[in-house]
Order: C-alpha cells, then sequence, then structure tokens
C-alpha cells in the first residue's frame, strides 16, 4: 500500500495544492490518499503497514512557479513549508523510524498564498496526482 499524505491550507491560494491533489486522486486500489490540512502529525498513524509514503506539500524552493522537485531528507530543514505546526522534518522522521523507511517528500513550488491557486500550481498538481498513479515518481526531478 502506498500512503499519500496531502498537506496544505485551501484558504492559502497555492498552500492549496496538497488537499486538491487528495480531492482529485483517483481511487486506485493500493493507494490511500488523506487530505491532512496543514497537521500532518495526526495522520502518520496511517503509515502503519504502508510499503511507501509519499508527502506532497507546497515549499518554497526559490524556483519557479508549479516547478515540481523531490527534496531529499538532507535538504528538508533548509527550506520553508506550508503553515503546518509540526517540522515536515519530524514528521518524515517519525514515519521512518516507526511505520515506511520509505518516505518521499515532493515539494511544488507555490506563486501565491492567498486566493485560488494559480494556473501553474494547478497544472503541476495534476502531473504530479498522474506520476504518483502510475509509479512514476522517480521521473520527478531531485532539488539540488
Amino acid at each position: 500500500m502506498i500512503l499519500v499524505m496531502c498537506i496544505g491550507n485551501e484558504m492559502g491560494g497555492d498552500d492549496g495544492i496538497g488537499p486538491y491533489i487528495a480531492k482529485n486522486f483517483p481511487d486506485i486500489k493500493g493507494f490511500r490518499v488523506v487530505n491532512c490540512e496543514t497537521v500532518p502529525e495526526n495522520f502518520v498513524y496511517l503509515a502503519e503497514g504502508a510499503d511507501k509514503v509519499v508527502i506532497v506539500d507546497a515549499v518554497d524552493m526559490g524556483l519557479k512557479a508549479g516547478e515540481v522537485r523531490i527534496i531529499p531528507s538532507d535538504r528538508i530543514k533548509g527550506y520553508h513549508f506550508s503553515t503546518h505546526s509540526l517540522p515536515l522534518s519530524t514528521v518524515i522522521e517519525y514515519i521512518r523510524n516507526r511505520y515506511a523507511k520509505d518516505v518521499v517528500l515532493i515539494g511544488i513550488q507555490p506563486k501565491k498564498l492567498f486566493g485560488k491557486l494559480s494556473k501553474e500550481v494547478k497544472e503541476a498538481g495534476e502531473r504530479i496526482i498522474d506520476a504518483i498513479a502510475n509509479d512514476e515518481i522517480d521521473k520527478i526531478e531531485v532539488l539540488e
């Protein structure tokens, strides 16, 4: 089973990409998709029994709006994530130590953090849905 944890605030413009992905992810056997909103720590228990955990969040990486990257573990602490209460590095470490060793963080560069999702980020969300659903996460560029 692959757990997809989608993080974000729907009222925060592009920070709402996580909930958008959670709502639009197709119903596929072998996937469990959860809208964690801004509290992913409340959903870590769902990783029990997962073969892989994919976390999706808006991340200010200094890239063009809608750019998508896999963020390696050693780089997580250096980037600004959407408005959650517990650092994602802590959440990921907890999941790896307790439930699943294979945890991937996918970051989407936001354009704006107010209003509705920007066109660039919404299109990125669609590409991410396809990549996860078709087991093509490895085709996403890794953040350097």
